[in-house]
């Protein structure tokens, strides 16, 4: 996950957490795409809607701060002006009063009647979707409701996910049952399995540093990030997520790594890349320097959790991984880099990568779960063994994702989901690795949420 600290701090990912960046130090049109000759495309010039969409994306910086008042989970970024933020905490308004400034505001954007997909057209998008997505969250908080996981997923996350049946994973859960045979219960043997693959806690430090700094050397070939952009690396306990970013503004990041419960050695390159490179803190500095600082679009200065961004976020996050790892150089990189610092025998890594890419394609059930649990079909006593069954996760890690589902609902779809529509935009047409790159960076430097993807 990943987020911002500025005062306002709440949750993040397993996370995951999460968006917004602010980076000093690189001059407009020096942080971006690089071309194939090294060179930085220029931003193209748009037409200037004036002071009334400027006026409106004020308005909705601070509603999304004082809606913050009733959600300490709402507000995950804010480095936009200290007095904003300082009027916001003295705004008394309900959240019901909250919804229908929203409303009101909505009512204010310019209609689009023909979308050529420009700069002008994307921002006009991402100011009505979030809007809609602040007043479904007000209403939420406003008075109690029946849930619905759908619709969470369409007017927070802008997004409709598939909907599966657990038994669609048997064959899966078959595979790995003759992978690793066994008379106890697979998830046993899968946590068992993965035990071999922990890095010691002695060990953490030199592993998490080596394979952020390969995230960091990839992403850098492709895309240009400020100077002095830069990251302190900390780890915490009893959290309810694996990894968290907290971007700080300026292109500075504080990433946090969950010690509370074992970490495999498949992690450290999963964390560095979503946290980190290509993933949370580049995504956050090229918003700042494409759309904050060279714009002066200041909703992108606040990055309110329950909304549409944090899809593209979370699923740039995970694509990042492949991305930055393609197809082998990830278990390459482990075994000749990673599994000699953890202290670690590689000799099993073929056989752990190919149970840990199985287990990966049993995330879609985990969504499942959360939306069988938020609609009312099974009870609450029955998610964390069901998470244990058809996710394989150990007990304390089954209770932390039904911990997750409680503080988060249906932003688990933001990860897998999300990672999918992330990948279908950026292979769409690209021929190489180069091109996957620089589609990658334009929707990490673009206001694209799930509905505008493909304009």
């Amino acid at each position: 996950m990943q987020r911002v600290v500025n005062g306002l701090r709440l949750w993040p990912l397993l996370i995951a957490a999460l968006f917004l960046g602010a980076c000093e130090g690189k001059a407009s049109g020096e942080t971006g795409v690089k071309t194939q000759r090294g060179a930085l495309e220029p931003v193209a010039e748009e037409k200037n809607e004036g002071t009334d969409m400027d006026s409106i994306a004020t308005e909705y910086v601070q509603l999304v701060l004082a809606l913050g008042n009733h959600d300490k989970h709402y507000v995950d970024a804010y480095y936009g002006p200290a007095a904003w933020r300082e009027q916001a905490a003295l705004d008394g308004a309900s959240p019901a009063q909250i919804a229908e400034r929203g409303r009101e505001l909505l009512l204010r954007l310019p209609v689009q009647a023909e979308l050529q997909g420009s700069s002008d057209d994307l921002r006009r998008h991402y100011l009505k979707t979030q809007l809609r997505a602040l007043v479904a969250h007000a209403r939420s908080l406003a008075g109690p409701g029946e849930r619905s996981f759908a619709n969470e997923a369409r007017q927070l996350y802008d997004t409709e996910p598939p909907k599966r049946d657990l038994a669609s994973f048997e064959p899966l859960l078959l595979e790995l049952d003759t992978l690793l045979p066994g008379d106890r219960p697979l998830s046993a043997r899968v946590q068992t399995f993965r035990q071999g693959f922990e890095i010691p806690a002695d060990k953490l430090q030199a592993v998490f540093g080596a394979a952020i700094e390969e995230c960091r050397r990839r992403t850098k070939e492709h895309i240009s990030l400020p100077d002095n952009e830069n990251f302190v690396l900390e780890y915490v306990s009893d959290k309810p997520w694996s990894g968290y970013n907290w971007y700080q503004g300026g292109a500075q990041s504080l990433i946090q790594v969950n010690r509370g419960l074992p970490i495999t050695i498949d992690r450290a390159i999963d964390l560095g890349c979503h946290e980190g490179y290509p993933g949370h803190h580049t995504y956050n500095a090229l918003l700042e320097q494409s759309l904050v600082k060279t714009r002066g679009w200041v909703e992108y200065s606040v990055y309110p959790l329950f909304s549409p961004q944090s899809l593209v976020a979370e699923g740039s996050a995970n694509y990042g991984i492949d991305l930055a790892f393609p197809g082998g150089e990830k278990a390459r990189f482990e075994m000749e880099v990673l599994y000699p610092l953890a202290g670690l025998d590689p000799a099993s890594a073929g056989k752990y990568d190919q149970v840990m890419a199985l287990v990966e394609k049993l995330g879609f059930a985990g969504n499942e779960i959360a939306r069988q649990y938020i609609d009312g079909e099974i009870e609450g006593d029955q998610v964390a063994p069901l998470f244990e069954k058809y996710t394989l996760m150990s007990p304390a890690k089954a209770k932390q994702r039904k911990d997750f589902v409680d503080a988060y609902g249906a932003y688990v779809i933001n990860y897998n989901w999300g990672k999918k529509l992330v990948a279908d935009y950026v292979e769409n047409g690209a021929k190489d690795g180069d091109e996957r790159w620089q589609r990658f960076a334009r929707l990490l430097s673009s206001p694209r949420l799930p509905s505008s993807l493909n304009w």
